[in-house]
């Protein structure tokens, strides 16, 4: 009997389900490994706002049916970006491991300023612009404070939608859905979007690439879109950001032995600290929230900030390795005064 992986069926989630996929059979050559994909309720909301889901839309949008197979025992492991896991898990299920994390940074998506044809006179270029609806583009290295008045990044990430407005408050933030790759055609494809922020780490598990001029390559990438990485200073990631989560049964002790092998124990710690924040703050993976964790020398150091009651607060703290469940729902403490 093989060991079932449930996984989503979006091209990301199957390159994540692989990698762990992988890690499995070449950790243990002697066992059966087969992928199970799930469609989520998530995946079948295409058109609803994700900055809604707090208020109409049912929680685990991402996770819930993978979650009932688990549970079921139709499946033996589940594999989630973490970052849409909920902190608060069904009674019987637990987080068994966490791979290795991948860049947590933020990217910036946008179109290449098109220079003019030298060789059209004034009148044509009017007649151009004027047959041609307006495609506004900039130049490599584009930062969110460049971005002129009315400028439209659309997210449907309430905490980069955030930060954004703090960063250049002359923006407009709409939502956008669909996969990474849907987001990124969609910005070519219409001209009122001049932006978007997608996970680095989920572009690069997809075989997107940022040459060194700033161009965005891939697999169906439209041409003429440019890319900026943006730095934790200037957008904090949200909780889990960058890790693989492997969901499995509490009493499955076969399954959490397996896990042991999967686990890296540094982004487990850093992710623990992140995730009590989160719980600590009441919120889920929508949350107007970001932290981020990391491992310095034999300390946990955590950056996070709240928009959750009003303007930003922000705050920073550091504990040792074995507290970071303390050290999340310390800063989540201190943000909510």
């Amino acid at each position: 009997m093989p060991i079932f992986v449930a996984t989503r069926g979006s091209a990301l989630a199957l390159a994540q389900a692989n990698l762990i996929l992988s890690q499995c059979r070449a950790a243990f050559p002697q066992l059966e490994f087969e992928l199970k994909i799930i469609k989520t309720t998530g995946d079948k909301l295409q058109t609803a706002s994700l900055a809604q889901e707090s208020k109409t839309l049912p929680k685990g949008l991402f996770t819930k049916e993978l979650e009932v197979a688990l549970l079921d025992h139709q499946a033996d492991l589940a594999v989630h970006s973490l970052k849409d896991l909920p902190t608060e898990l069904p009674a019987g299920l637990k987080l068994g491991a966490v791979g290795k994390r991948a860049d947590v940074r933020d990217v910036l998506i946008f179109r290449a300023a098109v220079p003019v044809a030298p060789s059209l006179t004034g009148q044509e270029r009017a007649q151009d612009l004027a047959q041609t609806p307006v495609r506004r583009g900039f130049r490599a290295g584009l930062r969110i404070e460049d971005l002129p008045a009315g400028a439209v990044v659309a997210t449907s990430s309430t905490r980069r939608r955030a930060q954004l407005l703090v960063l250049n408050p002359r923006l407009s933030a709409p939502d956008i859905r669909g996969n990474v790759l849907t987001r990124i055609q969609k910005l070519a494809a219409k001209p009122e979007l001049d932006a978007t922020i997608l996970a680095l780490a989920g572009m690069t598990r997809l075989n997107y690439r940022i040459t060194d001029q700033g161009e965005l390559q891939g697999e169906n990438i439209p041409e003429g879109l440019l890319a900026s990485v943006l730095d934790t200073e200037v957008m904090l990631p949200c909780v889990g950001q960058g890790a693989i989560g492997i969901e499995i049964r509490q009493d499955d002790e076969r399954i959490s032995a397996l896990c042991e092998g999967l686990n890296d124990a540094q982004t487990f710690r850093c992710v623990t600290a992140e995730r009590a924040f989160l719980a600590g703050m009441g919120g889920g993976c929508q949350s107007p929230v970001a932290a981020y964790a990391v491992v310095r020398g034999e300390e946990l150091h955590m950056r996070a900030l709240s928009f959750a009651s009003g303007p930003v607060r922000r705050g920073q703290a550091t504990r040792s390795l074995d507290e970071a469940t303390e050290l999340g729902l310390q800063l989540a403490a201190e943000l909510k005064v």
